[in-house]
């Protein structure tokens, strides 16, 4: 249910979609430390988004293409295997550059990302025609009406851009740092605590 509240804390914060969520140290929540969420959508109904710097590492590309039963060039290593969020851990999102597109099936973001949440895109990565770099997440990150808004009120998370090399790095270990250091943030010195004017 929206109240003026939430609607006013929607018109403070712009759409942020295709931009990263930095999560400030102390978030509270051990399933967001240190994450780095890149944003599919946000709008007055909700956000969702994508954690890209927590591989699963106890599931490679090869293990889900026979999981869902895809033969795949075995040359080919495929993208690493990402816990995408909380919600949903039975479904699967690609995260990639605008330059792959599905018609119906590709959502843009942006004019640099798209996300594909079909057999079709992991088909045409197992078989070396999908797009060059991609995430592909295991579940999302979600939010209501609100729920976004006041969590970067109450100094939550940071906001950055989504470069295209911090987002499909292979060093997944490095990505909240190299977030930070794009807005000239040390971590060192960021406290858990949030400021009140």
């Amino acid at each position: 249910m929206k109240t003026k509240q939430t609607e006013s804390m929607a018109e403070e914060i712009p759409f942020l979609d295709g931009k990263l969520l930095v999560a400030m140290p102390g978030m509270g929540d051990p399933r967001f430390e240190k994450a780095v969420i890149f944003m599919c959508a946000h709008s007055p109904e909700g956000a969702m988004g994508l954690i890209v710097n927590k591989s699963a590492d106890d599931l490679a590309f090869a293990d889900l293409m026979k999981q869902l039963g895809i033969s795949w060039d075995k040359t080919l290593t495929g993208p690493k295997v990402h816990l995408g969020g909380p919600v949903e851990h039975g479904r699967g999102f690609v995260l990639h550059p605008a330059d792959y597109h599905v018609d119906d099936s590709t959502m843009a973001i942006g004019d640099e990302y798209g996300m594909t949440a079909t057999q079709e895109i992991l088909k045409d990565i197992a078989s070396g025609k999908g797009p060059d770099r991609a995430i592909l997440a295991l579940g999302y990150t979600g939010w209501g009406p609100g729920q976004l808004e006041s969590e970067l009120q109450h100094n939550g998370w940071l906001i950055c851009d989504a470069a295209l090399d911090l987002v499909f790095s292979d060093k997944d270990s490095g990505k909240w740092e190299q977030a930070l250091a794009s807005l000239g943030f040390d971590p060192r010195f960021l406290s858990s605590e949030g400021g009140r004017a």
